[in-house]
């Protein structure tokens, strides 16, 4: 009886010590901004989860239509292939596509490791080992310019075996007024100890759209609680006097589905040759033996019905997610994407009625939002459509940071958009 006792005891411990770890800051020790890097100016960058790029006008968001006025706003961002959370927010940070920096969706099989990638397993998102590129705070902590990020995908693991120097483990728990708080603090640190690159993210639209739809009344509450979010962030910093510039982004869009009329995963598909990740807008199947691909894909054509079959090696290479870029062997032998409404669902949970993951180029509803205003940006610009990998230069281009790998994205929209 006492060892149970003990053992309650422990338990408890152990889960109110990892709660209390969940809303605690993070500081790496010993590191400040050198003399040179002290000069540089301030960037905040902003996700708003699930933003579409239609939600702000959709909604009447009056804040954030005054932001983007003042400063730059594009028609639309177009996410990256496939148009989910985790893919996109490391895109954003590296300038890599998704199959070129390793997260190839939010769950995935990586074959070599023999283990899965899950977005909602917290030792997952911590191995560092799970991510390419050079996330911008890496790539600054490694120039010696401090960075902050009240989350971000992968700003909780060891990326290169760095983390940014201020940062906290994702939790909902707290509040937006005492983050906002948070961050005037780090900007009020001496100048060897503040962040030049904050990251900061929302992911209040993305729920609402996902649970009640993407033209739910929940949904404009959540958009209007971003605008208003972002209003009280901005009189904050700005009252600190220091030259910060922002940059809000979204990952990706939302989109309408077939609640009533799932696609179950179809007959031809063995599940004792197959190991098959959970997903409703991209179905990937890894092989346990590749013998088997050949035949399953085939009976998957001749039964292909409201979705498309391929395999890794045919898939359009306009998507880069084939084999030739699949640098990290971590995309699926043979892919099923459903046509939109349809969504696939494997076991017996309810379809949410809001969903993304479908090809941006196709469904306008996946395309994200991008604005950008403060001394850094040109004023009163309005600018096309372009694709997210180009967010990487404007933050390097903006912080005189020196890239030291090769990306995706080019320097086209940085300069196009950034004052001289």
């Amino acid at each position: 009886m006492k060892r149970f006792f003990a053992i309650l005891i422990f338990c408890f411990l152990s889960t109110f010590a990892f709660a209390q770890a969940d809303t605690t800051q993070h500081v790496i020790s010993g590191r400040k901004n050198s003399i040179q890097q002290q000069k540089k100016t301030y960037v905040i960058m902003i996700s708003v989860d699930g933003l579409r790029y239609d939600f702000v006008d959709k909604y009447q968001a009056k804040n954030l239509m005054a932001f983007r006025t003042a400063g730059v706003q594009a028609e639309r961002m177009v996410p990256s292939y496939p148009s989910l959370t985790f893919p996109n927010h490391y895109t954003l940070v590296t300038g890599l596509y998704p199959a070129h920096h390793g997260l190839v969706n939010n769950d995935f099989y990586d074959p070599k490791r023999k283990e899965f990638y899950k977005s909602s397993n917290k030792a997952k998102a911590e191995d560092g080992k799970w991510y390419g590129g050079t996330p911008l705070w890496v790539l600054a902590e490694q120039q010696k310019i401090l960075t902050a990020s009240f989350y971000w995908v992968g700003s909780e693991a060891p990326i290169k075996g760095i983390y940014p120097t201020y940062y906290y483990d994702y939790s909902e728990k707290i509040g937006i007024h005492q983050r906002i708080e948070t961050v005037v603090n780090w900007l009020k640190l001496p100048a060897e100890k503040r962040p030049h690159l904050i990251t900061f993210y929302f992911p209040e639209v993305d729920h609402a759209a996902h649970n009640f739809g993407p033209d739910a009344a929940e949904t404009q509450r959540a958009v209007l609680f971003i605008d208003s979010a972002v209003n009280e962030l901005n009189k904050a910093v700005k009252a600190t006097g220091l030259p910060v510039s922002f940059i809000l982004v979204s990952d990706h869009g939302m989109v309408k589905v077939d609640t009533q009329n799932p696609i179950p995963l179809p007959q031809a598909v063995d599940t004792t040759k197959f190991i098959i990740p959970p997903g409703g807008e991209i179905l990937e199947l890894y092989a346990k033996n590749k013998k088997h691909i050949p035949a399953t894909y085939q009976s998957l054509k001749q039964s292909e019905h409201d979705y498309k079959v391929y395999t890794k090696a045919n898939l359009p290479a306009y998507l880069h997610y084939g084999e030739k870029d699949d640098r990290y062997n971590r995309i699926g032998d043979i892919l099923l994407i459903p046509d939109l409404p349809k969504v696939f669902r494997l076991g017996p949970g309810k379809i949410k009625p809001g969903q993304h993951g479908y090809d941006p180029t196709k469904v306008k509803e996946m395309n994200a939002t991008f604005y950008a205003w403060g001394p850094a940006f040109k004023q009163h610009l309005k600018i096309p459509a372009f694709q997210n990998i180009n967010v990487y230069p404007v933050v390097t281009t903006v912080l005189g940071l020196k890239q030291t790998e090769k990306i995706d994205g080019n320097t086209t929209l940085a300069k196009q958009i950034i004052r001289k």
